[in-house]
């Protein structure tokens, strides 16, 4: 990793965990090399800023919406951290064939199957791109919940201190039964994905993915 952007990393830490209460120790449970892809839940803009830093690992590259390159800091950290960029609402194959890319070079691709921010912290439901992904790279799949984040501008205000939950679960891979990857089928392996990071997040923050009796997993294996 360029020396500029670990200064950098180091930097935007201090500041974070000046301004949060960030539980650190979760980090320890991301693995250091891939492949893998990480599936969590999207509040606001802060995922980004204190998961990459706090990795502080250059295998761990991201997804985010190409409009955010805009933002001249934004443009500089993203370059540097190697997130891959995409264009919301259309199917981005130089995105798809970068992310593939990253992961047969044994990297660690953080996405959110939600694709926008749910600013309030209940879960949307995930798009089912995430999926071809999966299912064409063979990688296994890490859920990252995040929570409690979601009144930060406010508390920021107000010079209160935010916390920032995240909870790291267990891999898991796709199996597809022998079904064919049908629109609906795509979707209802999306939900199952969806409800192992559900099964990390308080009742509250579920949203989409309150869990009932008919919760069950029929693509989604447990790793170990």
């Amino acid at each position: 990793m360029k020396a500029n952007i670990r200064a950098v990393n180091w930097f935007l830490r201090r500041i974070f965990q000046t301004i949060c209460r960030i539980d650190v120790e979760e980090f320890k449970k991301v693995p250091v090399n891939g492949p893998i892809i990480m599936v969590g839940n999207h509040i606001n803009f802060l995922e980004a800023p204190v998961l990459l830093p706090h990795l502080d690992n250059p295998a761990v590259v991201g997804m985010a919406k190409s409009e955010s390159w805009k933002n001249p800091l934004f443009n500089f950290l993203f370059n540097n951290w190697g997130v891959i960029p995409i264009d919301r609402g259309v199917v981005d194959r130089e995105a798809f064939r970068l992310s593939e890319e990253a992961l047969l070079q044994g990297k660690i691709l953080a996405i959110s199957p939600e694709g926008t921010r749910s600013k309030d912290g209940r879960l949307l439901q995930g798009k089912p791109g995430v999926v071809a992904l999966a299912l064409r790279s063979n990688a296994p799949m890490l859920p990252i919940a995040f929570y409690g984040y979601e009144n930060f501008w406010n508390n920021l205000k107000h010079f209160r201190r935010t916390d920032f939950h995240l909870v790291v679960g267990k891999p898991f891979r796709l199996n597809m039964n022998g079904d064919t990857l049908s629109r609906d089928v795509r979707q209802a392996v999306t939900d199952e994905i969806m409800y192992k990071i559900a099964e990390l997040l308080p009742e509250k923050y579920r949203g989409h993915y309150q869990f009932n009796d008919q919760v069950s997993y029929h693509y989604v294996v447990s790793e170990g």
